[in-house]
């Protein structure tokens, strides 16, 4: 697969390069984002790793320009921009997944994996769906059943990061860390909070319920309606 990674960092353009090519991928690097916008546009890539500070035309306005035009090439946002509005603006122009520098290769090549596995399933289509629920990620919305839902920034992007990871069960740390930006500290009941609080939007109107426990592991969002065997309501 052909992927095209825009960054101007030169350690972290090799490190990409490297990696990615030792795991079976097709790499073109560039390192303006300008450049990488007319090679997005001109050339056939499966996905595009995206820096956010770039020159020459910032990861937003590369992100922006590509949705604009139509085009849906996945895209994995690398960005040391911690804060919940970047990551939410981030989101609202288009992107598929984000990764907060320093980040792990391991973590990266699971990401974009991810993204690309939901591209193959649908193409061309920014709406993530888990049974009756939509999540559209350009345009910072949910339904289920056709229902409109009222989230919050922090309640979309944590019901993001569960629809793009659907039937995965994720830890309380790695919520903690993707929606928050915080090391999961066992005596924060942060996360049990913000999952209760989206249960009540998405879970109780409805006769079935989507959002699991998995009992000393974490949560999922269920692709199924069969109950798993460690689940605990």
């Amino acid at each position: 697969m052909r992927i095209l990674a825009i960054e101007d960092e030169p350690k972290t353009a090799a490190f990409l390069q490297k990696g990615l090519t030792e795991n079976g991928f097709s790499v073109v690097v560039c390192t303006r984002g300008d450049e990488g916008l007319a090679l997005a546009r001109n050339e056939p890539f499966d996905a595009v790793i995206l820096d956010i500070s770039l020159p020459g035309v910032s990861g937003f306005g590369v992100l922006s320009a590509l949705r604009g035009a139509g085009n849906h090439v996945p895209v994995l946002c690398l960005t040391a921009r911690d804060t919940v509005e970047d990551r939410v603006r981030g989101l609202e122009l288009g992107a598929d997944d984000y990764l907060v520098k320093p980040f792990s290769f391991s973590e990266l090549l699971a990401r974009l994996r991810s993204i690309l596995r939901r591209s193959a399933l649908n193409p061309n289509d920014p709406v993530l769906r888990v049974q009756d629920l939509e999540v559209n990620l350009p345009k910072m919305q949910a339904k289920r059943q056709g229902v409109r839902l009222d989230l919050t920034a922090k309640e979309f992007l944590l019901l993001a990061l569960l629809a793009r990871r659907a039937g995965e069960v994720l830890s309380r740390t790695v919520i903690a860390e993707q929606v928050w930006d915080i090391n999961f500290d066992s005596n924060t009941n942060v996360v049990e909070v913000a999952i209760r609080r989206l249960r009540k939007k998405i879970d109780d109107p409805f006769p079935v319920k989507l959002i699991r426990t998995v009992r000393g592991i974490g949560y999922c969002l269920a692709k199924t309606n069969e109950p798993a065997a460690t689940e605990a309501w």
